[in-house]
């Protein structure tokens, strides 16, 4: 096991004990897999320009990238690109933004991230049903956002997503 992909590993498992338990709806972990997909091409396309001498995507924007919720992506492309890995400097600012995540992430938990939680991604979840005509888009993101599965009997709570089985 690679010691660098801790903190993923910790993250996928918490995701998913926090939807099992009613805390997340899945929308979380979909912004969490789409963050980081996008910020290893983001390290792609500056390992690419570093090796040919082209313009480089700035280190900010790495770690802004990182911040938005790409950090996981990030440290599989400092591993499998051996990119980023090694300048202290940048290294350190990384970390940080990987714990201002963590810290977000644990703010969602208590009663007013839950609640802000809730109350965004039920004002999102009308804003698409009422916009959208497509039937199938709707009810996905009424999954999304409010955590309904068939195999489950779902309700929502003031401050977290219920599951009865």
């Amino acid at each position: 096991m690679k010691f660098h992909y801790l903190p993923i590993y910790a993250l996928s498992i918490a995701l998913c004990v926090s939807f099992y338990l009613g805390y997340l709806p899945p929308i979380v972990s979909l912004i969490f897999i789409i963050a980081s997909l996008l910020t290893y091409l983001i390290y792609a396309k500056d390992k690419r320009a570093a090796q040919k001498n082209e313009w480089r995507v700035s280190e900010s924007t790495l770690h802004i990238y990182s911040l938005c919720f790409g950090w996981p992506g990030a440290i599989v492309a400092q591993q499998k690109l051996r990119h980023k890995s090694k300048k202290q400097s940048f290294r350190l600012t990384f970390m940080f933004t990987v714990l201002i995540n963590i810290a977000f992430v644990v703010g969602m938990h208590t009663n007013e991230g839950s609640t802000l939680l809730k109350k965004y991604t039920s004002e999102l979840k009308v804003y698409v049903t009422k916009s959208v005509d497509n039937h199938h888009v709707s009810k996905a993101v009424s999954f999304l956002l409010s955590a309904h599965n068939e195999n489950y009997l779902y309700y929502e709570s003031p401050t977290r997503y219920i599951r009865e089985g």
